[in-house]
């Protein structure tokens, strides 16, 4: 072609790059997005503080910092009270029945426990609680980049499975004597929401 240099060189990327270059590229959005968040969306390098800002917060600097240790952290759901508490169940119920439920449990058997109704047992609730909060973080490519479900699952879903699914695990008694509650199918789960409230 016209106008083009005769010595530019051809270069044979490996298309793997191309990934890794969209991982990067993923990871410094979501850092971009804390440091706004963080710095209050103020435009300027990351580490500037504004000084209309600190001079308008005065003896508040404190409080701000508990309110972003608030933010920061994501509540253990045990420690919570009603009606936090119960919003709280709530979406679990609804994530673990909608996505969780059908989407990675087999049937039920001496060897991998489920318990229909699982809300019931304080420890599945802590676990899968936190595996819903792990699956929130891990699942969007903006803040972990395309290896968090990877990693979701790794870390996260399979050894809260086998702990709660272990025949000495939370639901142990389900199966057994005085506790015994009729499992079903995955794939038979009612609605979280089917029950009425009162």
């Amino acid at each position: 072609m016209a106008g083009e240099p005769d010595d530019v060189p051809e270069l044979d990327v490996p298309v793997g790059m191309f990934e890794d270059i969209e991982d990067l590229k993923a990871q410094v959005a979501s850092l971009t997005a804390l440091v706004k968040k963080v710095t209050g969306g103020e435009e300027g390098e990351p580490g500037e503080a504004s000084a209309s800002k600190e001079e308008a917060a005065g003896g508040d600097a404190a409080a701000e910092e508990g309110d972003e240790e608030e933010w920061q952290y994501p509540p253990f759901i045990l420690l919570l009270d009603s009606p936090v508490y119960d919003e709280e169940l709530r979406a679990l119920i609804e994530w673990v029945e909608g996505v969780l439920v059908p989407g990675y449990l087999a049937e039920p058997s001496a060897d991998a426990r489920w318990c229909h109704l699982w809300w019931e047992h304080s420890v599945a609730i802590a676990r899968l609680h936190a595996v819903w909060l792990a699956w929130q973080e891990l699942t969007d490519p903006a803040s972990c980049g395309y290896t968090g479900p990877s990693v979701w699952h790794r870390d996260h879903l399979d050894p809260a499975l086998r702990e709660l699914r272990s025949p000495a695990g939370p639901f142990a008694g389900c199966v057994k004597g005085e506790h015994q509650i009729t499992h079903r199918l995955p794939s038979l789960v009612p609605s979280a929401w089917s029950h009425t409230e009162d």
